[in-house]
Protein backbone atom coordinates (compact mmCIF):
# COMPACT_ATOMS: atom_id res chain seq x y z
CA UNK A 1 0.00 0.00 0.00
CA UNK A 2 1.01 3.41 0.07
CA UNK A 3 1.62 6.35 2.01
CA UNK A 4 -2.29 7.68 1.46
CA UNK A 5 -3.14 4.07 3.33
CA UNK A 6 -0.89 5.31 6.35
CA UNK A 7 -2.19 8.49 6.58
CA UNK A 8 -6.16 8.05 5.84
CA UNK A 9 -8.63 8.27 9.18
CA UNK A 10 -12.32 8.08 9.62
CA UNK A 11 -11.73 11.81 11.17
CA UNK A 12 -10.23 12.68 8.14
CA UNK A 13 -13.02 11.69 5.85
CA UNK A 14 -15.72 12.09 7.59
CA UNK A 15 -14.94 15.86 8.05
CA UNK A 16 -14.56 16.28 4.63
CA UNK A 17 -17.67 14.69 4.28
CA UNK A 18 -19.63 16.19 6.82
CA UNK A 19 -18.47 19.69 5.35
CA UNK A 20 -19.61 18.97 2.01
CA UNK A 21 -22.76 17.52 2.92
CA UNK A 22 -23.13 21.06 5.02
CA UNK A 23 -22.43 22.99 1.74
CA UNK A 24 -24.77 21.30 -0.08
CA UNK A 25 -27.79 21.90 2.31
CA UNK A 26 -26.50 25.15 2.01
CA UNK A 27 -27.33 25.55 -1.33
CA UNK A 28 -30.60 23.23 -1.18
CA UNK A 29 -32.13 24.37 2.01
CA UNK A 30 -36.18 24.16 1.85
CA UNK A 31 -38.87 24.56 3.60
CA UNK A 32 -39.92 21.83 6.52
CA UNK A 33 -43.32 20.54 6.82
CA UNK A 34 -44.31 20.63 10.63
CA UNK A 35 -46.41 17.98 9.91
CA UNK A 36 -44.57 15.91 8.12
CA UNK A 37 -41.36 16.18 10.68
CA UNK A 38 -44.12 15.02 13.57
CA UNK A 39 -45.57 12.11 11.81
CA UNK A 40 -41.65 10.69 10.57
CA UNK A 41 -39.71 11.40 14.19
CA UNK A 42 -43.02 10.35 16.44
CA UNK A 43 -43.09 6.82 14.49
CA UNK A 44 -38.97 6.84 14.48
CA UNK A 45 -39.19 7.53 18.62
CA UNK A 46 -41.89 4.95 18.83
CA UNK A 47 -40.07 2.43 16.76
CA UNK A 48 -37.28 2.87 19.47
CA UNK A 49 -39.44 3.10 22.20
CA UNK A 50 -40.61 -0.97 21.28
CA UNK A 51 -36.95 -2.08 20.18
CA UNK A 52 -35.79 -1.14 23.93
CA UNK A 53 -39.02 -2.93 25.59
CA UNK A 54 -38.86 -5.92 23.51
CA UNK A 55 -35.45 -6.64 24.25
CA UNK A 56 -35.40 -5.32 27.70
CA UNK A 57 -32.20 -2.98 26.77
CA UNK A 58 -30.56 -2.04 30.34
CA UNK A 59 -29.04 1.41 31.48
CA UNK A 60 -25.39 -0.19 30.27
CA UNK A 61 -26.75 -0.93 26.83
CA UNK A 62 -28.17 2.74 26.60
CA UNK A 63 -25.03 4.43 27.84
CA UNK A 64 -23.11 2.73 25.70
CA UNK A 65 -25.62 3.91 22.82
CA UNK A 66 -25.40 7.16 24.21
CA UNK A 67 -21.46 7.55 24.36
CA UNK A 68 -21.19 6.00 20.60
CA UNK A 69 -23.84 8.18 19.18
CA UNK A 70 -21.74 11.22 20.72
CA UNK A 71 -19.07 9.86 18.93
CA UNK A 72 -20.29 9.48 15.71
CA UNK A 73 -20.91 13.25 15.75
CA UNK A 74 -16.84 14.15 17.04
CA UNK A 75 -16.19 11.94 14.51
CA UNK A 76 -17.77 13.84 11.76
CA UNK A 77 -19.30 10.04 10.97
CA UNK A 78 -23.05 10.90 10.31
CA UNK A 79 -22.45 10.99 6.86
CA UNK A 80 -21.07 7.89 6.73
CA UNK A 81 -23.12 5.87 8.84
CA UNK A 82 -26.44 6.88 7.29
CA UNK A 83 -25.34 6.83 3.66
CA UNK A 84 -24.13 3.00 4.48
CA UNK A 85 -27.20 1.73 6.51
CA UNK A 86 -30.29 4.25 5.58
CA UNK A 87 -29.86 5.73 2.13
CA UNK A 88 -30.12 2.44 0.18
CA UNK A 89 -34.37 2.58 1.16
CA UNK A 90 -34.27 6.29 0.28
CA UNK A 91 -33.20 5.90 -2.85
CA UNK A 92 -36.01 2.63 -3.09
CA UNK A 93 -38.82 4.48 -2.04
CA UNK A 94 -37.48 7.65 -3.95
CA UNK A 95 -36.70 6.06 -7.59
CA UNK A 96 -39.39 3.25 -7.11
CA UNK A 97 -41.71 4.75 -10.27
CA UNK A 98 -38.99 5.25 -12.12
CA UNK A 99 -39.41 3.41 -16.15
CA UNK A 100 -35.74 3.89 -17.74
CA UNK A 101 -32.36 2.99 -15.59
CA UNK A 102 -32.26 1.93 -12.31
CA UNK A 103 -30.28 4.57 -9.40
CA UNK A 104 -28.79 3.60 -6.11
CA UNK A 105 -27.25 5.45 -3.45
CA UNK A 106 -25.07 8.28 -4.08
CA UNK A 107 -22.49 7.76 -1.06
CA UNK A 108 -20.58 10.09 0.89
CA UNK A 109 -17.72 10.89 -1.52
CA UNK A 110 -19.74 13.30 -4.35
CA UNK A 111 -17.97 16.53 -5.14
CA UNK A 112 -19.75 18.28 -7.89
CA UNK A 113 -18.06 20.57 -10.50
CA UNK A 114 -15.99 18.30 -11.57
CA UNK A 115 -13.79 19.26 -14.69
CA UNK A 116 -16.02 19.54 -17.86
CA UNK A 117 -14.66 16.63 -20.76
CA UNK A 118 -15.46 15.96 -24.37
CA UNK A 119 -17.26 12.78 -25.78
CA UNK A 120 -14.73 10.73 -25.55
CA UNK A 121 -11.91 11.05 -22.95
CA UNK A 122 -9.90 10.21 -20.12
CA UNK A 123 -10.79 10.75 -16.38
CA UNK A 124 -8.19 13.01 -15.02
CA UNK A 125 -5.12 10.40 -13.25
CA UNK A 126 -1.93 10.19 -12.28
CA UNK A 127 1.04 9.53 -14.08
CA UNK A 128 0.88 5.45 -14.26
CA UNK A 129 -2.19 5.04 -12.27
CA UNK A 130 -2.71 1.90 -10.56
CA UNK A 131 -5.63 -0.40 -11.60
CA UNK A 132 -6.54 -2.12 -15.34
CA UNK A 133 -7.76 0.36 -18.02
CA UNK A 134 -11.17 0.47 -18.34
CA UNK A 135 -13.05 1.72 -21.35
CA UNK A 136 -16.96 2.60 -20.13
CA UNK A 137 -18.73 3.40 -23.05
CA UNK A 138 -22.29 3.99 -24.23
CA UNK A 139 -25.95 6.57 -24.66
CA UNK A 140 -27.96 8.25 -22.63
CA UNK A 141 -31.47 8.86 -24.18
CA UNK A 142 -34.76 9.15 -23.52
CA UNK A 143 -37.42 6.79 -22.21
CA UNK A 144 -38.80 6.46 -25.65
CA UNK A 145 -35.76 6.10 -27.44
CA UNK A 146 -34.82 9.43 -28.31
CA UNK A 147 -30.74 10.04 -27.91
CA UNK A 148 -30.18 12.82 -25.62
CA UNK A 149 -27.88 15.09 -27.47
CA UNK A 150 -25.45 17.00 -25.44
CA UNK A 151 -26.02 14.70 -21.62
CA UNK A 152 -23.60 14.97 -19.06
CA UNK A 153 -22.37 11.90 -17.48
CA UNK A 154 -20.28 12.49 -13.95
CA UNK A 155 -18.19 9.54 -12.82
CA UNK A 156 -15.81 9.34 -9.68
CA UNK A 157 -14.73 6.32 -8.01
CA UNK A 158 -11.93 5.06 -5.80
CA UNK A 159 -8.82 4.47 -7.01
CA UNK A 160 -6.46 0.94 -7.09
CA UNK A 161 -6.09 1.30 -3.24
CA UNK A 162 -9.57 2.00 -2.29
CA UNK A 163 -9.29 5.80 -1.93
CA UNK A 164 -11.08 8.72 -2.98
CA UNK A 165 -9.59 12.43 -3.99
CA UNK A 166 -10.37 15.06 -1.63
CA UNK A 167 -11.31 12.57 1.11
CA UNK A 168 -7.74 10.64 1.12
CA UNK A 169 -4.55 12.82 1.56
CA UNK A 170 -1.89 12.94 -1.12
CA UNK A 171 -4.34 12.59 -4.32
CA UNK A 172 -4.63 15.02 -6.82
CA UNK A 173 -7.84 17.47 -6.17
CA UNK A 174 -9.80 15.72 -9.18
CA UNK A 175 -8.32 12.40 -9.39
CA UNK A 176 -10.60 9.95 -11.22
CA UNK A 177 -13.53 12.33 -10.93
CA UNK A 178 -14.76 14.14 -14.12
CA UNK A 179 -18.09 14.73 -16.40
CA UNK A 180 -18.39 14.32 -19.55
CA UNK A 181 -20.21 15.68 -22.36
CA UNK A 182 -22.22 13.05 -24.88
CA UNK A 183 -22.18 13.67 -28.47
CA UNK A 184 -24.97 14.80 -30.64
CA UNK A 185 -26.34 11.31 -30.38
CA UNK A 186 -25.89 10.82 -26.74
CA UNK A 187 -22.99 8.08 -27.26
CA UNK A 188 -20.07 8.65 -24.85
CA UNK A 189 -16.64 7.07 -23.89
CA UNK A 190 -14.33 7.08 -20.81
CA UNK A 191 -11.13 5.65 -20.56
CA UNK A 192 -10.27 5.14 -16.68
CA UNK A 193 -8.86 2.65 -14.59
CA UNK A 194 -11.65 -0.28 -12.79
CA UNK A 195 -11.83 0.42 -8.92
CA UNK A 196 -10.58 -1.62 -6.17
CA UNK A 197 -13.27 -3.06 -3.38
CA UNK A 198 -12.50 -1.09 -0.65
CA UNK A 199 -13.67 -1.10 3.53
CA UNK A 200 -15.75 1.60 4.66
CA UNK A 201 -13.07 3.35 7.75
CA UNK A 202 -12.74 1.21 10.64
CA UNK A 203 -10.94 3.60 13.17
CA UNK A 204 -13.62 5.75 14.12
CA UNK A 205 -17.54 5.07 15.40
CA UNK A 206 -19.09 3.52 12.36
CA UNK A 207 -15.68 0.80 12.54
CA UNK A 208 -16.42 0.15 16.13
CA UNK A 209 -19.95 -0.57 15.34
CA UNK A 210 -18.78 -2.97 12.66
CA UNK A 211 -16.49 -4.33 15.22
CA UNK A 212 -19.17 -5.15 18.14
CA UNK A 213 -21.49 -6.87 15.62
CA UNK A 214 -19.48 -8.95 14.05
CA UNK A 215 -19.94 -7.50 10.56
CA UNK A 216 -17.62 -6.91 7.90
CA UNK A 217 -16.64 -3.50 6.21
CA UNK A 218 -16.00 -3.45 2.84
CA UNK A 219 -18.18 -2.40 -0.27
CA UNK A 220 -17.19 -3.88 -3.68
CA UNK A 221 -15.49 -2.25 -6.62
CA UNK A 222 -17.93 0.16 -8.46
CA UNK A 223 -18.24 2.96 -10.33
CA UNK A 224 -20.29 6.36 -9.21
CA UNK A 225 -22.01 8.20 -11.92
CA UNK A 226 -24.68 10.90 -12.43
CA UNK A 227 -26.31 11.28 -15.77
CA UNK A 228 -29.00 14.38 -16.63
CA UNK A 229 -30.35 15.99 -19.57
CA UNK A 230 -32.53 18.94 -19.64
CA UNK A 231 -36.45 18.01 -19.63
CA UNK A 232 -35.21 14.57 -17.96
CA UNK A 233 -34.92 13.32 -14.25
CA UNK A 234 -31.03 13.00 -12.84
CA UNK A 235 -30.02 9.48 -12.55
CA UNK A 236 -27.66 8.28 -9.82
CA UNK A 237 -26.02 4.88 -9.63
CA UNK A 238 -23.19 2.84 -9.05
CA UNK A 239 -22.39 0.20 -11.46
CA UNK A 240 -20.35 -3.03 -9.94
CA UNK A 241 -18.86 -5.72 -11.83
CA UNK A 242 -20.04 -9.92 -12.48
CA UNK A 243 -17.50 -11.62 -10.24
CA UNK A 244 -16.37 -9.09 -7.69
CA UNK A 245 -15.31 -9.81 -4.22
CA UNK A 246 -18.09 -8.29 -1.74
CA UNK A 247 -20.96 -8.24 -4.67
CA UNK A 248 -23.39 -10.58 -3.02
CA UNK A 249 -23.10 -8.88 0.35
CA UNK A 250 -22.24 -5.48 0.15
CA UNK A 251 -21.76 -3.52 3.64
CA UNK A 252 -24.16 -0.81 1.91
CA UNK A 253 -26.45 -2.81 0.53
CA UNK A 254 -27.03 -0.96 -2.98
CA UNK A 255 -26.49 -3.50 -5.52
CA UNK A 256 -28.83 -4.55 -7.83
CA UNK A 257 -28.69 -6.94 -10.91
CA UNK A 258 -29.64 -4.36 -13.12
CA UNK A 259 -26.15 -2.36 -12.01
CA UNK A 260 -23.97 -5.22 -12.58
CA UNK A 261 -21.13 -4.91 -15.34
CA UNK A 262 -19.39 -7.56 -17.21
CA UNK A 263 -16.05 -6.13 -19.03
CA UNK A 264 -14.66 -8.40 -21.94
CA UNK A 265 -11.16 -7.76 -22.95
CA UNK A 266 -10.61 -4.87 -25.27
CA UNK A 267 -10.36 -5.81 -28.89
CA UNK A 268 -7.23 -3.87 -29.26
CA UNK A 269 -4.68 -3.20 -26.75
CA UNK A 270 -4.68 -3.49 -23.08
CA UNK A 271 -7.52 -3.07 -20.13
CA UNK A 272 -11.23 -4.34 -20.54
CA UNK A 273 -14.41 -2.60 -21.92
CA UNK A 274 -17.96 -2.57 -21.26
CA UNK A 275 -21.21 -0.84 -22.82
CA UNK A 276 -23.36 0.67 -20.56
CA UNK A 277 -26.66 2.37 -21.49
CA UNK A 278 -28.74 5.17 -19.89
CA UNK A 279 -32.16 5.57 -19.83
CA UNK A 280 -33.63 8.78 -18.78
CA UNK A 281 -37.43 9.22 -17.39
CA UNK A 282 -38.70 12.64 -17.72
CA UNK A 283 -38.92 15.00 -16.02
Amino acid sequence: MTDITEQATAAASGAAATEKFRAKQRAEATDVDTKRVDTLVTELLTAAHDIIRRHKVTYAEYDALKSWLMQVGEDGEWPLFLDVWLEHVVEEVANENREGSKGTIEGPYYVPDSPRLPAEATLPMRDNEAGTPLLFQGQARSVDGTPLAGATVEMWHADDDGFYSQFAPNLPTWNLRGTVVADDKGNFKIHTVQPAPYQIPTDGSCGKLIAAAGWHAWRPAHLHLKVSAPGHQLITTQLYFQGGAHVADDIASAVKPELILDPVPVTDGAGREVTYDFVLDKA
